[in-house]
């Protein structure tokens, strides 16, 4: 495994910004798709769960219903691929023991084997602590894959920008997502951005590093 510059990981960083306006005539190649997708999977979550769901959407149609309970932002039918980060509203045994499963299958172990952890997880996301905060605690994971998400976006060129301006009941209700037990948290347009959008040029405002790391 050969890293990448910490050069260039700076340079993409300080490249990508929010993207206002997008070109529509420019789509994000399957490969390069692919990729990040692959990037949204790869995200870490607590104990590995995955309580999310990734709702990629290409279809105009289904899009355009999207504007008007998106603050009338446009985004979501001017970019190349809009992302839904849906949480899980509530963890079962069940979600868990598919988990197992996956876990056996990939490791090459037995489900007995991981009989422990599993008492650990249906303690804890099902009858404990992250179970009572169920989709506050998915919630978290799906800012974790939105982060992950950008970041990778910036590393491969294509800009993105993140969208919490829209109505969450009413994406649940044109996604079918509480039938399926998720709820829509956050989303992301991703493709190219428009050689006009007058944000691209702007100077990127942060704080000094000194005012916002403390190192002990």
């Amino acid at each position: 495994m050969t890293p990448i510059l910490h050069d260039t990981l700076l340079t993409q960083l300080k490249w990508r910004y929010a993207t206002k306006k997008f070109d529509p005539a420019k789509k994000i190649a399957i490969a390069v798709w692919s990729a990040l997708e692959e990037a949204l999977v790869l995200t870490p979550t607590s104990y590995g769960l995955q309580p999310l769901k990734f709702l990629v959407l290409t279809d105009p149609a289904l899009r355009a219903q999207l504007v008007p309970i998106s603050w009338g932002q446009t985004q979501p039918v001017d970019c190349s691929h809009f992302v839904i980060f849906a949480a899980r509203a509530q963890n079962t045994e069940a979600d868990v023991d598919r988990y197992i499963s996956r876990m056996a299958e990939v490791r090459g172990v037995t489900s007995e084997a991981l009989a422990g952890f599993k008492n650990v997880l249906v303690g804890d996301v099902v009858n404990g602590p992250r179970g009572k905060v169920a989709l506050e605690w998915a919630a978290r994971q799906a800012y974790i894959a939105l982060g992950n998400f950008m970041t990778a976006a910036a590393l491969v060129g294509v800009d993105t920008c993140p969208m919490e301006g829209f109505d969450p009941a009413k994406y649940d209700e044109v996604l079918g997502l509480p039938a399926q037990g998720f709820h829509a948290v956050v989303a992301c347009a991703a493709g190219y951005r428009a050689v006009d959008d007058k944000y691209a040029g702007m100077p990127k405002v942060r704080f000094a590093a000194s005012e916002l790391i403390d190192r002990r």
